[in-house]
Formats: C-alpha cells, structure tokens, sequence
C-alpha cells in the first residue's frame, strides 16, 4: 500500500527519505482506506518507518488490533540532492540525469541518491522476512511508498522493472497492489501473481 497523500505531495516536492506528514486529504484518505485493508484481516502490518507511511497504517492497526512493525527497508528510493526540490526545479537543475531516466537507464536519482536496483535489493530482502512471518492462509499488509511499492511487487513476481515500467502505472495515493500466492494447475510449485493492482476504495 502507497501512504496518502502529504503535504509535499501537493506542492510537488521531491520527498525521497524525507520525513513529510500526511495533508488534511491525505488524513480523509486513511479513514477511507482503512476499513478496506482491515477487511483482509491481515496477521501482520509492517510498514516504512517514514512519517507519512506510519501514519498510514496506524488507523489499519486500530481496527485490526495490530501492532505496525517499522522497517527502515521498505523506505521510498532515496533521490539524493533531489530531496526537498520543487519538480520544476528538478528539470531545471538535473536535465542530464532526467534525459538518462527518460531513455530507461538506471542512474542514481538525484545523482547521489539510490538506484532502481538497490531499491528492488533492499525491499525484495525486507519482503522475504515478511513472508517467512506468515503461516499458510495468513495475509500481511505493508504501508510503503510509489517506487518502492511497485518494485518489491515486480520482484515479487518475477517481473522484469523495465517491463513493469511500460505495463504498470504508478500507485495512487492511498491505494495499493494485491498479490496472492496461487499453486499452478500442473506444479505444486508456489508462485505469486498480481491480483490487482492500484485498488482503492475508489477503485476496487
């Protein structure tokens, strides 16, 4: 699950690792969501220890009765000199690093922050001890952020970032991706699948 909106969402600010807090809309957004991710009776809720994610997922918590395990690992990408910029200021300042973005390539955001693949690295690790946690049949709901959400999805399945880039939109605030481990008609080998992807209680 993508955290809601926050005030630097609006203003169009490059967040990264920085520590924004969620807006009033943002706050009328986890009200919403709340009793949808509640009803998948997760067993576990781990979320980024960045404000707005943690303050996402503690109405979840209320209504499950959970405790949010903070973990630094599922943190958004850290976008280097980028963090605290103005978008438009971004393009102004960094056109080489956007231009090599725009062609696919893997640069550090920012030019000192995290790659694509370290943040696929460190979210996929955060994502497995996740799954070592749950028994069979048990859910688990993890509040996290845009880039780092898709790609510990991607991961998750298997799918190539580049192909996931092309297929996939971003996630909304407030909204988040569905994956459900299914056994194959002819393998007892289990896989995951997306099941849905950017659902929300305005798109379910």
């Amino acid at each position: 699950m993508r955290h809601a909106e926050t005030v630097d969402n609006v203003a169009r600010i490059w967040q990264g690792h920085r520590d924004s807090r969620l807006s009033d809309v943002g706050r009328a957004q986890v009200v919403a969501a709340a009793p949808h991710l509640a009803a998948y009776e997760p067993s576990l809720l781990v979320s980024s220890d960045l404000q707005r994610a943690a303050s996402t997922a503690d109405p979840i918590a209320e209504l499950t009765g959970l405790v949010v395990r903070l973990d630094a690992r599922f943190r958004e990408i850290d976008v280097g000199e980028w963090q605290g910029l103005h978008t438009d200021e971004v393009h102004e300042k960094y056109p080489d690093v956007i231009e090599a973005l725009d062609r696919g390539e893997d640069v550090p955001k920012g030019r000192t922050g995290e790659t694509r693949a370290d943040v696929a690295a460190r979210v996929a690790a955060a994502l497995e001890e996740v799954l070592r946690d749950l028994l069979p049949g048990e859910t688990a709901v993890i509040v996290t952020h845009g880039a780092s959400g898709k790609l510990a999805a991607s991961e998750l399945v298997g799918l190539d970032q580049d192909l996931a880039d092309r297929v996939f939109r971003g996630l909304d605030n407030c909204h988040w991706i569905e994956l459900v481990e299914d056994r194959g008609r002819f393998s007892a080998v289990a896989r995951w699948r997306i099941a849905g992807w950017n659902l929300g209680p305005w798109r379910t």
